[in-house]
């Protein structure tokens, strides 16, 4: 990875940026990418690291990122961990949800891929384990998480060929704003010390990442080794 460009969308949440703080480390170019532009400017201030902030959900934004990549010459790694959350049996917050977590990132994606197929590099799809089965109340959020399954699959399948490996990473609950909100909504107290911890999410990255390229990790499920 040393050398290599990566960015990182979802950097202002913890999980992204434990990721960017890893790629980092790894002496990667980083680009971090987030939807507020006050944290992502803190965050860029913090890290050091390039920050770049917008909303994906707009075709400026996707264009304004792939220029930015397209003035590097190159990308290596995409993380695609951006997205938003919401628990609703209204049809508006299911529209919602799908421009953020699906056709924001697909778009993004599509605007990336030939720089990451020039590069032979790498994307990694953050999920959740509600992409592979969903529970009750979620059904909205977690349909989102099944399409981005199929994105993902289907990538592997078009660009394997060309040298590009893919990885879907399905999260159970890790600590984060978003769960802490989650948890709030539930009415129970927030165990953030038993739950996942970004930096686990980070290491599994950077090792799958860092495989050998005899072979492709293509899907790992995380869960919190303790019960909450």
């Amino acid at each position: 990875m040393k050398g290599g460009l990566a960015l990182v969308t979802g950097a202002t949440g913890l999980i992204g940026r434990a990721i960017g703080q890893s790629l980092l480390a790894s002496g990667a170019e980083v680009l971090l990418h987030g939807r507020d532009p006050a944290r992502v400017a803190r965050l860029g201030q913090e890290t050091g690291a390039e920050a770049v902030a917008g909303d994906l959900t707009t075709p400026e934004a996707v264009e304004a990122l792939r220029a930015r990549v397209a003035r590097h010459g190159r990308l290596d790694i995409l993380s695609l961990g951006s997205g938003i959350y919401e628990r609703s049996a209204d049809p508006a917050a299911l529209r919602r949800q799908f421009e953020a977590n699906v056709i924001g990132p697909y778009a993004l994606l599509q605007a990336l891929l030939p720089f990451l197929v020039q590069a032979q590099g790498q994307v990694v799809f953050l999920n959740s384990t509600q992409g592979l089965r969903a529970s009750g109340g979620v059904g909205q959020f977690a349909a989102t998480q099944h399409a981005m399954r199929a994105v993902a699959d289907s990538l592997r399948e078009e660009v394997n060929a060309r040298g590009v490996r893919v990885l879907s990473i399905f999260l159970g609950r890790t600590a984060s704003e978003r769960q802490r909100a989650i948890f709030a909504l539930e009415d129970r107290p927030y165990p953030e010390d038993r739950l996942i911890q970004p930096s686990d999410v980070a290491q599994v990255v950077a090792s799958m990442l860092a495989l050998p390229r005899t072979v492709e990790a293509t899907e790992v499920m995380l869960r919190p080794m303790q019960k909450h």
